[in-house]
């Protein structure tokens, strides 16, 4: 396995729950990163869905001990150096363009790839990404699907992302090719707004002691 590779397996490994954040605001961006990190999540997916995306990352990098921040929705080559600058330790896309592939294959920053169908997870494998996000989890064809793939693509694992809630989170992390979980419940949007870090802390905590 690549050294890339082996980042983004330790960063997947660090709780079985990978906050996926939609910062609006970047005043809550240090106190949100501190509460989940309080709570036991240290990675922690910011993504480039908003104006506030970019400095958020810069903030959290720079303020909150012991976080692990990574840059989301990364699609282009400008965002990936942005996401560089401002400090991110790793990358998350959706997918896996050609262009995307190219703009980080001499970047020190490991990538975690999007795949949806087996034919996208073979064309990554086939370029070294043994970890992938699969995306979007439940319209793609939830756990039943993933399980499906567990067999003929075992050399992959995955970190599904996109609908997956709370009540469903544990399907996916008992599957073999499940590392971790993207998912965005551990910060509703109503917590956030209204600075209830405790709660948030509450929350992130529960999902770190769920299990893989």
């Amino acid at each position: 396995m690549n050294e890339k590779q082996a980042g983004i397996e330790a960063v997947l490994e660090l709780a079985p729950v990978v906050p996926v954040l939609v910062i609006d605001d970047v005043a809550t961006a240090v106190p949100l990163a501190r509460a989940l990190v309080a709570g036991g999540l240290k990675a922690i997916e910011v993504t480039f869905r908003t104006a506030a995306a970019l400095e958020s990352i810069r903030a959290i990098a720079a303020e909150v001990e012991g976080a692990v921040v990574g840059a989301g929705t990364v699609l282009t080559s400008d965002q990936v150096s942005q996401a560089v600058d401002a400090g991110c330790r790793f990358m998350v896309s959706p997918g896996a363009s050609p262009g995307l592939l190219a703009a980080v294959a001499d970047c020190p920053v490991p990538l975690l790839p999007g795949s949806a169908s087996a034919s996208e997870a073979m064309t990554l494998l086939e370029q070294g990404y043994r970890f992938q996000k699969f995306f979007p989890a439940e319209p793609a064809g939830g756990a039943a699907y993933l399980k499906s793939l567990a067999s003929p693509l075992a050399a992959i694992r995955f970190c599904p992302t996109g609908g997956i809630s709370r009540d469903s989170a544990g399907r996916y992390l008992a599957l073999p090719n499940v590392v971790c979980v993207g998912g965005s419940w551990v910060a509703p949007g109503d917590k956030v707004a209204a600075g209830d870090w405790a709660g948030i802390e509450d929350l992130a905590r529960d999902a770190a002691t769920m299990k893989v």
